[in-house]
C-alpha cells in the first residue's frame, strides 16, 4: 500500500516537472509551426521570381509591387508570419522557430520541378544535413525548453541587442552597396528576424500577463524596424543567390539568433539540463555546415 502511494506521488511530481518544461498544450504549435514552414518557402520561391522576372534583377520596391508573383510570395510570407505568431502562443521560443527549416525541403522540391532537374549530391548534402541538424535541435529543445514570465528586463534588454543588431546590418549594407553579397544579405535578414520571433514571443507574452505598457509598445515599434530592414535584405539576397541558399539561410540564421536570445535573454532553457546545451551545439554546427554546402553548391552562393 505504501509503495503504491508512493508511486503515486512520484508520478505527480512527474507529471508537475513535464508542465513546466513542456506540456501537452505546448506540443499544439509543431504542426502550425510546420504549416507556417510550407508558406515561407513557396512565398521565398514567388518572391525570389518576382525579382528575377523579364531578364533582370530587380529589388527596387516601386517596380516589385506590380509584379503578381512577387505579391503573392509577399502575401504568403505575411500568412507564414502569422502561422509562426500562432505557434508561438502555444510553444517555447526555442521549438517554433527552428521548425522553419522544413522550408528548405519544400524549396528544394519546388526549384526541382519549376528547373525539371534534381539538385546535385552537395547540394543534396546540404539540405539534409541541415533540415537534420536542425531536426535534432527542436527534438532536444522539445523537452528542455520552457516558457518563461516576460518582464521589463528581457524586453529591455532585447530591444538593446536590436539597436546593436540593426546598426550592425545598415553598417554592412552600406559597404556593400555597389556588390551586395547574397551570404551576407541573407545572414543579416536571419538575425533581424531572430530579432522580430523574439519581440513577438516577448509582447505576445506580456498582453497574456495583462501588461501591455510603454516598453511593449518599443517592442512592436523594434519589431517592425527589423521585419522592414530584414525584408529589403531578402531582396537583395534573391537579386544575388539562389532560393534555396536564401532559405537556407533564414531557416538557421533566423532561429540560431531567435534561440540564443531564448537561452540567454529569456531563459528558456534554464531548466535544461548540461548535456541538452551539447546537444544544441552539436545539432546547431551541423545545420550550418549544411547551409555552408548549400552555398558552396552554387555559383551565386561566392557572392
Amino acid at each position: 500500500m505504501l509503495s503504491l502511494e508512493a508511486a503515486r506521488v512520484a508520478g505527480a511530481s512527474l507529471s508537475v516537472g513535464a508542465v513546466r518544461v513542456f506540456s501537452s498544450t505546448h506540443w499544439l504549435g509543431i504542426p502550425i509551426a510546420l504549416v507556417g514552414a510550407v508558406f515561407l518557402a513557396l512565398g521565398t520561391v514567388c518572391q525570389g521570381r518576382g525579382v528575377g522576372a523579364h531578364g533582370g534583377q530587380q529589388t527596387s520596391l516601386r517596380v516589385l509591387v506590380r509584379r503578381p508573383v512577387w505579391l503573392v510570395g509577399t502575401a504568403m510570407l505575411g500568412a507564414a508570419i502569422l502561422l509562426q505568431l500562432a505557434a508561438l502562443q502555444f510553444s517555447p521560443l526555442m521549438v517554433v522557430q527552428p521548425i522553419g527549416a522544413a522550408a528548405l525541403v519544400v524549396t528544394a522540391l519546388a526549384t526541382a520541378r519549376t528547373s525539371r532537374q534534381l539538385p546535385g549530391r552537395r547540394r543534396t548534402a546540404g539540405i539534409l544535413l541541415s533540415v537534420l541538424g536542425i531536426a535534432a535541435f527542436v527534438a532536444v529543445a522539445a523537452v528542455s525548453a520552457q516558457d518563461v514570465q516576460i518582464d521589463d528586463r528581457h524586453l529591455r534588454t532585447t530591444l538593446i541587442l536590436l539597436a546593436f543588431a540593426l546598426a550592425a546590418t545598415l553598417l554592412v549594407s552600406a559597404r556593400s552597396r555597389t556588390r551586395p553579397s547574397a551570404i551576407v544579405s541573407t545572414g543579416a535578414a536571419g538575425v533581424l528576424y531572430g530579432f522580430v520571433a523574439t519581440l513577438a514571443k516577448a509582447v505576445l507574452g506580456r498582453i497574456d500577463q495583462g501588461n501591455f505598457a510603454w516598453l511593449s509598445v518599443a517592442g512592436l515599434a523594434g519589431l517592425v524596424a527589423a521585419l522592414v530592414i530584414g525584408a529589403r535584405f531578402v531582396q537583395k539576397a534573391h537579386a544575388g543567390g539562389s532560393d534555396e541558399l536564401v532559405v537556407a539561410g533564414l531557416t538557421v540564421v533566423d532561429p540560431m539568433t531567435a534561440v540564443t536570445l531564448g537561452i540567454v535573454v529569456l531563459g528558456e532553457a534554464d531548466a535544461a539540463p548540461p548535456e541538452a546545451f551539447a546537444g544544441f551545439l552539436l545539432a546547431g554546427a551541423a545545420a550550418i555546415a549544411g547551409v555552408w554546402l548549400v552555398a558552396r553548391s552554387h555559383p551565386a552562393g561566392h557572392g
